[in-house]
């Protein structure tokens, strides 16, 4: 009862708010990415498959990632069954979490109200408020994170070695939910804190070292035991060309995604790389509402602490998240790998904290020509730009741009009449007016936020927000790549998917475009339908499903997903999530049609470009589909091919 009475009203608010946000209406998103549901379902039915990430319970090859953002879900769906809601609630509850911890870091040196506006901007980011409600694995990394710059600023307050081990530990961790991104803020941190600790030199250094070592201990012991385990003993590791995990760490998931070189991966999709990628026609509306204001109020924070001592705490967490928003966001803006627009939500936590801890900073010299010049500032721009961005969602709410400009200009005049030697505003008339200039900044984030909120999101890619001009709305994007590119119908081997021997089955026109928004980027989404099997195809799956250790196999974990979701048992992901990975190999693959554990190959016809991968993603699955095409006879049911492989061998 103690600890509860010292709980503050405003959090315990924000808390429920942020609950309520998340949490509104969240089932209704379905499986959101089937490919991270199919991998819980799998993990909920086995443990093998549940620490190794595999996509099927059966073990034949695992996801793209590190399975740690898979754990929490699969426990999840093991205790209360596997429904949407037991693969969804955590990652809310991950958001609810992270957006108590930037309160509590915030709280720390800054008034309550500073912590409640950093909570509130947070819980309001777009692009939050959808990967808080989606199954990907970024919700549990910008936990983790958060988390752990919350331990590094305990630990510079008072050089304490437990909490930088325990900061060290959250950021190693997030390495096991989304590998090398984790590691973006290690430099930031160790250097912060190496330099501003109330410790002498070399009690920092070896703390560092000891940190260094928890952060590799928490990160690495899931990598060293997969490297440890012979690969016939464990599913292919997915995204890799040669089964290796490190690869996959150092390939896939980490040089190639800066270089877009990576092997097997999708290549260079995005051509919007350099300094203004983050002001972009989609990503701008996913979290850059308030990051001018967070630049802004950086460099403020930062010159009102430059004559502080070099362990000034306030110094040191404005150097901690500046440090975190600079870092992430110039590496995600010269990425010219695999980049999506919803990796942003790792900016989101540095941006709100910044805003609270420099809202608070200035305010506090309200009254100074300078405070009072930087208050107006950060309105005006903050409204300008919410009003752009608002502009973009052509038609959607188009009074909404203007009143947010009105008010924001307003209350910026007013907060400028508050400077001294011009005193126009009395004190209360004068916080009036920073309110309502407040209200201002968040109106278009919190929209935003309520239109995602409102909008089911189910695909692979997925944005929050209405539709706008240049860009998608959600779920955009959702296929692989387009015509010509290494993965459609033009890539490798220019072959088309091999048709059903009774001539009824084809892959239809490529279409574009998302569900909700606009010109798909250039990028093929699903035609409606596509990977959800009818209930035809479900009972032919589930029919003697026991008999077989993969009730049936297709090129491409996304198809994959969905017969394995409907039918509740394993389906083999032939080449794994791009179709590009040589796993299983064709003679792999034949031995396990002549022991009968695959009942059917699958071919869905509505995947349009999807469904090309049969024939154009790995040599592998190339040769696979061809032989499959050439030995057995194909049955048409809903425009889905199934080869009845039973036989064995024909």
């Amino acid at each position: 009862m103690t600890v509860l009475r010292r709980v503050p009203p405003s959090l315990v608010v924000l808390l429920a708010g942020t609950g309520v946000l998340y949490l509104w209406g969240l089932g209704a998103s379905g499986w959101a990415n089937p490919f991270y549901s199919a991998a819980v379902q799998a993990g909920a039915t086995s443990w093998e498959a549940f620490f190794f990430g595999s996509s099927d319970a059966a073990g034949a090859i695992t996801v793209d990632k590190a399975p740690g953002a898979l754990w929490p879900m699969a426990l999840s769906a093991r205790i209360f069954g596997l429904s949407s809601w037991s693969v969804l609630v955590p990652q809310a509850l991950m958001g609810v979490a992270t957006v108590g911890t930037v309160y509590a870091a915030v709280r720390r040196r800054f008034p309550e109200w500073a912590a409640l506006l950093a909570g509130t901007a947070l819980a309001l980011t777009p692009v939050a408020a959808l990967m808080f409600r989606f199954n990907n694995p970024d919700a549990l990394l910008v936990l983790l994170l958060t988390l752990g710059a919350y331990g590094m600023l305990r630990a510079q307050e008072g050089a304490d070695t437990r909490w930088l081990v325990f900061a060290a530990w959250c950021v190693g961790t997030g390495f096991l939910a989304k590998m090398m991104q984790a590691f973006l803020v290690v430099p930031v941190f160790a250097l912060v804190y190496a330099v501003t600790a109330p410790a002498p030199v070399r009690r920092r250094v070896w703390q560092v070292l000891l940190a260094g070592a928890a952060l590799l201990v928490s990160a690495g012991w899931w990598v060293a035991a997969v490297a440890l385990v012979p690969a016939s003993s464990r599913p292919y590791v997915g995204g890799t060309q040669h089964n290796s995990v490190l690869e996959l760490t150092l390939g896939y998931n980490g040089l190639g995604r800066l270089n877009g070189t990576e092997t097997g991966g999708l290549g260079n999709l995005d051509q919007d790389a350099g300094w203004d990628r983050m002001f972009g026609p989609v990503i701008g509306g996913q979290v850059s509402w308030l990051l001018p204001a967070a630049l802004v109020l950086l460099a403020a924070g930062l010159w009102a602490t430059r004559r502080a001592p070099r362990t000034d705490p306030a110094r040191a967490a404005f150097a901690l998240w500046g440090g975190w928003l600079l870092v992430t966001a110039a590496v995600f803006s010269a990425m010219r790998g695999i980049f999506h627009e919803y990796y942003t939500v790792a900016l989101a936590p540095a941006i709100a904290a910044l805003v609270g801890m420099g809202a608070a900073v200035v305010w506090e010299r309200r009254r100074a020509v300078g405070g009072a010049a930087t208050l107006a500032a950060v309105v005006a721009v903050t409204s300008v730009w919410s009003s752009v961005l608002l502009g973009r969602a052509q038609g959607w709410n188009p009074w909404l741009g203007p009143a947010v400009l009105v008010c924001g200009l307003v209350a910026a005049a007013g907060a400028a009449a508050g400077a001294v030697g011009v005193r126009l505003l009395r004190e209360r008339v004068l916080t009036g007016v920073v309110v309502l200039g407040v209200a201002a900044c968040l109106a278009g984030p919190a929209a935003y936020a309520a239109d995602t909120v409102r909008t089911p999101h189910t695909g692979v890619v997925v944005t929050a927000g209405p539709r706008t001009s240049g860009g998608s709305g959600p779920g955009h994007g959702a296929g692989p790549r387009g015509p010509g590119g290494p993965g459609g119908p033009g890539g490798p081997g220019g072959q088309a998917v091999p048709p059903p021997r009774d001539g009824r089955a084809g892959p239809p026109p490529d279409p574009r475009g998302g569900p909700k928004g606009g010109p798909g980027g250039g990028r093929p989404s699903l035609p409606p339908g596509a990977g959800k099997p009818s209930a035809a195809v479900t009972a032919a799956l589930t029919a003697d499903a026991a008999s077989y250790t993969w009730v049936a196999a297709t090129v491409g974990s996304y198809p994959a997903a969905g017969y394995q979701l409907a039918a509740r048992r394993p389906v083999m992901a032939v080449g794994g999530f791009n179709g590009t990975d040589p796993a299983p190999t064709l003679a792999g693959f034949q031995r396990l049609v002549r022991e009968r554990r695959i009942h059917y190959f699958v071919v869905d016809t509505r995947l349009g470009v999807m469904g090309a991968r049969a024939s154009s993603g790995s040599a592998e699955g190339r040769r696979i589909s061809a032989w499959v095409a050439a030995r057995f006879t194909a049955v048409t049911v809903g425009g889905v091919a199934l080869y009845d492989l039973s036989s064995g061998a024909a």
